[in-house]
């Protein structure tokens, strides 16, 4: 199992340059950052943009990989993201992998000045968005004409570092998304059932993730996939042990433990953010990214 990190775009970057460097050095697997506008409860504060962040910590840092969890096409066009999505792979080294989600009802869905969609809406924008972003890393000139999303000849030589593309995580839980994780995604994120995360049991929690599972398994059995090799990654903070994963290893142990057995094989925790839903022990912090791997595996 892989032990990884998100970093919220709230630090002007003579300190969130720290935190990068910082999860780097305890060893964490991959650093991630959300693809938002703003985001709940942080959007009255400083809020940066993804890809410029992950830019600047592609340039402060060696050997972490790096990504969103996760982009959506709420604000964001296919042709536009690839160019930056190969530049920033290129300027990395080959470290990125991109987060990608159909996006949700929040600030992001009206800031251009749009109605927000209906989750319809959003499903058929996703299943147009995500093949055609495949396209434009993997060819070196696209044109399709889509009902949401079109190419005209859009070039993106040479390409990514990573062959034949950087890797895809997609978020999805709907048969239309799991169907999309599996024809195009290297990995398959969620942050389990959302409507457990107030009053909701672990147990629950795990058995709806478990039904997750399942119909990923039989969305990749469908187009013939085996889907045991493919990565199974659990963005943490969202179920219903938000608030006693990070109080202890022991307690992460626990918790990552119940998680591996149902098939995951990266658990995302976030980095502490003081009075937020994110606030944790910085001290307990780090002795979960330094130790709790090894306590796992005994």
């Amino acid at each position: 199992m892989r032990l990884s990190t998100v970093i919220l775009p709230i630090h002007r970057w003579a300190e969130g340059q720290k935190i990068w460097r910082r999860a780097e050095d305890l060893g964490f697997h991959a650093a991630y950052t959300y693809d938002h506008l703003s985001w709940r409860s942080f959007r009255d504060g400083p809020w940066f943009g993804a890809i410029p962040t992950l830019t600047a910590a592609a340039t402060a840092t060696e050997r972490i990989r790096l990504g969103t969890l996760v982009t959506s096409p709420n604000f964001r066009h296919p042709v536009t993201l690839a160019k930056e999505l190969i530049s920033l792979d290129d300027i990395s080294g080959g470290r990125i992998t991109l987060g990608i989600g159909a996006g949700g009802n929040g600030f992001d869905a009206t800031a251009l000045g749009q109605e927000p969609w209906t989750p319809r809406e959003r499903a058929d924008r996703f299943a147009e968005f995500v093949p055609l972003l495949d396209r434009l890393l993997t060819e070196g000139a696209v044109t399709q004409q889509g009902a949401f999303y079109s190419a005209d000849e859009a070039r993106n030589i040479p390409g990514c570092v990573q062959r034949p593309r950087l890797p895809f995580a997609v978020a999805a839980t709907g048969p239309r998304g799991l169907k999309l994780a599996a024809a195009h995604g290297q990995a398959w994120v969620t942050t389990g059932d959302p409507k457990l995360y107030e009053t909701g049991t672990p147990e629950e929690s795990r058995a709806a993730i478990r039904g997750q599972l399942e119909k990923l398994a039989k969305a990749c059995a469908e187009i013939g996939r085996d889907v045991e090799p493919m990565e199974k990654i659990l963005l943490t903070g969202f179920t219903p042990e938000k608030n006693t994963v990070l109080e202890s290893v022991d307690a992460f142990v626990d918790f990552a433990g119940r998680h591996r057995e149902l098939g995951f094989t990266e658990i995302v925790i976030h980095a502490p953010i003081p009075d937020s839903d994110f606030a944790s022990d910085e001290a307990v912090f780090e002795k979960i990214a330094t130790q709790a791997l090894a306590q796992l595996g005994a």
